[in-house]
C-alpha cells in the first residue's frame, strides 16, 4: 500500500466527517445505542464541526490517504482535561474499517506522536469507550497504558490511556 499522511486543509471537511461517521457506524454499533449512533453520525452535522475546526485552527488534524484515496484521519491538541494539561490529548484517530489492520493506525500514530513531541509534549493522552476492545488493544500495542480513569460518555464510559512520548 502506498500511504501518504498530511495535514488537513481547508475543503477537507467533507472527508474529515466521511471517514468518522463511518468509522463510528462500523466501530461503535455494538457500544452505542442505535438512536445516539444515528444522532451522532450525521454527515451535516459532523462537516461543519469539522469546517469549523479548520476555520478557527483549532487542533492539528491529518488525513491519511492510501493510493491517493482517504482512508484514516487523526485530530490532536493540548489536553482538554484540567489535570492533565500538561499532556497532548488524541482527540481522535479514526480509520475507514476496510483499512482496520492494515497499517493505517500504526503509520498516523507514529506521525502524529512525532508532532506532538515536536510541538514540546512529552506525554499523550486520549479516552476511548471503555467496551471499545479492538481500539484498546491497539493502544497498547501503541505503548499507551491506563490506570483506571473513566468519565460517562453517550450513555457509555470512556477509560483514560497515556503514554509518554
Amino acid at each position: 500500500m502506498d500511504y501518504f499522511i498530511r495535514k488537513v486543509q481547508q475543503g477537507d471537511e467533507l472527508n474529515l466527517a466521511y471517514i468518522q461517521i463511518e468509522s463510528w457506524k462500523a466501530a461503535f454499533q455494538d457500544i452505542l445505542s442505535a438512536e445516539i449512533l444515528q444522532q451522532a453520525t450525521d454527515l451535516t452535522h459532523a462537516t461543519a464541526m469539522y469546517k469549523q475546526l479548520l476555520d478557527e485552527n483549532i487542533g492539528n488534524g491529518y488525513i491519511l490517504e492510501v493510493n491517493s484515496q482517504p482512508h484514516c484521519i487523526a485530530w490532536w491538541g493540548k489536553a482538554r482535561d484540567n489535570d492533565m494539561s500538561d499532556y497532548a490529548e488524541l482527540i481522535c484517530i479514526h480509520n475507514l474499517q476496510d483499512s482496520w489492520r492494515k497499517g493505517c493506525g500504526t503509520q498516523m500514530m507514529n506521525r502524529i506522536m512525532d508532532d506532538m513531541k515536536a510541538a514540546g509534549y512529552d506525554k499523550v493522552m486520549l479516552w476511548v469507550f471503555t467496551n471499545n476492545v479492538r481500539a484498546r488493544k491497539f493502544y497498547e500495542s501503541c505503548g499507551f497504558v491506563t490506570y483506571g480513569k473513566v468519565k460517562p460518555c453517550f450513555e457509555t464510559e470512556e477509560i483514560c490511556y497515556e503514554r509518554k512520548l
